[in-house]
């Protein structure tokens, strides 16, 4: 039995004023070998099918890896290419034998110039080569479901944690289904409800601790094959955007359908409670000045993961405002000032325009003296089990502040994107992050206290007010009850792939 995967993700915000085109590919890495060299962000997940088909005793044949930093519409040439690649590389594996199994590593929420649906177009081109293979995807929970991707795949398998912890036990989830699909154990049916919420749900904290478990709960129980909630990406205009629940069972569509029924109630009666209500970020600084530290603050709209700049300035300036000491800052995207500061060197002073370079969102520049107090030419931070790059990087001090500002642009995922620099942070009152929810895996055990800030960003909290042209309005928050509105959603039944 032969076994192709490959992987190509990038989560698009529509409403970003960066494109996404060749070099942020080639930062974040462009591979045949990302199950070996650990050079994608979703090189854990390729690094567990290779392991499991190995242990099969499967024959493997490893095809392209590519994974951009988040950010606006994908250039069209860019994403045709990349796509073409896959499909040449399954074409040139159908030249030496079948396959059997295809397993992709995909976002779910890529958007091409002319593209909506990058993932279903992908899938449905796989499909065609292989139309008797089992087909399946792995996808970030924020994706958006699309009919595309359900009837192309056999199955479709998303996270569950946000902080995303668990992409290798959904890999080893999805290989396990596909397996027996491919040896004729199981025939896979899918439900899947648009729920007509849309929102952000990390799940460390209840109430989404114990929906999370009460998931994996229902995935348990015969004839149910899996249940997966993707939570959606509520920052790109797509027809498909917003919350749906997803659940495969063993050839019974009614099955399916009362569990995705029935989980997708429970989350819309928690709809109010779900909803995120953060501090900003005068009321943020004012309660933290009250906390014994480290306080950790998340700079939500400027997060780089989800398509924002990572330029934004108007944490900086509250806390230069009040004169704040013992508070460190990044990651900064501006690699003109990275530039200056290394080749300037450590202990150098210099005067710096640092931030809001790249778009209305990020407001404007600041002008600082600062002391360089670290370079590192490659730096990089840990991820979730691998590394991720942020090229060259450097510390730097403002009176009380610490910053680090980085040439390649990323969230923060941990506490060495500032101690890999040589910051310390357990004497820091404050540490802000550019972030929505990644850093809080990392930050969590060192912090006091921790919490997200509605900032000013790409990234707006204020979810009623996005501009949606492609999908209608009866969705929480624009409406209190959208149900009663629009009438109770029903679960659409998808036989896919081969199944049929």
């Amino acid at each position: 039995m032969r076994l192709f995967f490959a992987s190509l993700a990038t989560e698009t915000n529509t409403f970003a004023p960066l494109p996404t085109g060749w070099q942020a590919f080639r930062e974040n890495g462009l591979s045949r070998s990302a199950s070996r060299d650990d050079s994608s962000f979703f090189s854990p997940v390729l690094v567990a099918w290779r392991r499991l088909a190995e242990a099969e005793g499967l024959d493997i044949v490893e095809g392209l890896s590519a994974f951009a930093q988040p950010g606006g519409v994908t250039v069209r040439a860019v994403y045709e290419r990349l796509r073409e690649d896959i499909l040449s590389d399954l074409q040139a594996a159908l030249a030496t034998g079948p396959v059997d199994i295809v397993l992709l590593a995909l976002h779910g929420a890529m958007v091409a110039e002319g593209y909506d649906d990058c993932e279903g177009d992908l899938l449905q081109r796989v499909r065609a080569l292989v139309p008797r293979a089992a087909i399946g995807a792995e996808l970030d929970l924020h994706c958006h479901l699309t009919p595309a991707m359900l009837s192309a795949a056999d199955i479709l398998v998303t996270f569950k944690e946000y902080p995303h912890i668990d992409a290798a036990e959904r890999a080893t989830e999805l290989f396990s289904l596909c397996l027996r699909r491919a040896r004729g154990q199981i025939r896979p049916v899918a439900a899947m409800l648009d729920t007509r919420l849309i929102g952000m749900y990390p799940t460390f904290e209840p109430p989404m601790r114990e929906l999370v478990a009460e998931l994996k709960a229902l995935e348990a129980k015969p004839p149910l094959l899996s249940a997966s909630l993707a939570h959606g990406f509520p920052w790109a205009d797509v027809a498909d955007v917003g919350t749906r629940v997803l659940v495969y069972a063993d050839g019974d569509g009614p099955a399916a359908s009362a569990a995705a029924s029935g989980f997708a109630r429970r989350l819309y009666e928690l709809r109010d409670t779900l909803y995120p209500r953060y501090p900003g970020i005068e009321a943020s600084l004012d309660r933290a000045a009250g906390l014994e530290g480290p306080v950790v603050l998340a700079d939500y709209a400027d997060n780089p993961g989800g398509g924002a700049p990572g330029d934004s300035t108007f944490v900086l300036r509250a806390l230069l405002a009040r004169g704040a000491s013992s508070a460190t800052i990044g990651c900064f995207f501006d690699p003109g000032v990275a530039g200056l500061c290394a080749d300037a060197g450590v202990g150098a002073r210099l005067a710096v325009r640092l931030g809001g370079k790249l778009g209305p969102s990020s407001g404007d520049p600041v002008d600082l003296t600062v002391e360089v107090l670290a370079v590192r030419e490659s730096h990089d931070q840990a991820c979730f089990g691998s590394r991720r790059p942020l090229g060259r990087s450097v510390a730097l001090r403002c009176g009380g502040l610490q910053l680090v500002v980085c040439s390649m642009r990323s969230q923060v995922f941990d506490p060495d994107a500032f101690t890999g620099l040589g910051l310390s942070l357990a004497g820091q009152h404050l540490v802000v992050v550019k972030s929505s929810s990644h850093f809080e895996a990392g930050f969590r055990p060192m912090a006091r206290h921790l919490w997200r800030m509605a900032t000013p960003g790409t990234l707006t909290l204020e979810l009623a007010s996005l501009p949606y042209s492609r999908r209608d309005g009866h969705f929480h928050p624009r409406e209190a009850d959208p149900w009663a509105r629009a009438g109770v959603p029903q679960a659409q039944v998808i036989v896919p792939g081969i199944s049929r």
